[in-house]
């Protein structure tokens, strides 16, 4: 069995901004390999919860007061390439989400690779 590495990456979204943020990441890679495109999952009704501080900006919620909202948990991955990761992270993710900090979790990973794939 070959593998080969990747790079997972979870983002919380909120629901009404779904769409937006996956087409924005797609503009930068197509979510895919020479087999297919577009591969992605996402769980919708997952829950986030979080009390701004002071010093926050959040998009919903107000300073000092616990707020929870509905929101879609999405789950990609990419090559093991920092520059492809940085364009992702820099012109799909953050410019199109709507938090002051997108909860997100990137690990380093691995998947089967296609069997015509190198060694």
């Amino acid at each position: 069995m070959q593998l080969r590495p990747i790079y997972r990456i979870t983002v919380f979204v909120p629901q009404g901004a779904l769409q937006d943020v996956v087409a924005a990441i797609k503009r930068v890679h197509p979510l895919g390999d020479d087999y297919y495109d577009s591969v992605l999952w996402y769980v919708e009704d997952a829950r986030e919860q979080f009390r701004p501080r002071a010093k926050a900006r959040p998009a919903k919620g107000r300073a000092v007061e616990l707020h929870e909202e509905p929101v879609s948990m999405l789950i990609f991955s990419l090559p093991r390439d920092e520059a492809l990761l940085d364009a992702v992270l820099a012109q799909g993710i953050r410019p199109h989400h709507p938090w002051e900090m997108p909860g997100m979790f990137i690990e380093e990973s691995w998947t089967l690779a296609q069997a015509s794939d190198g060694p």
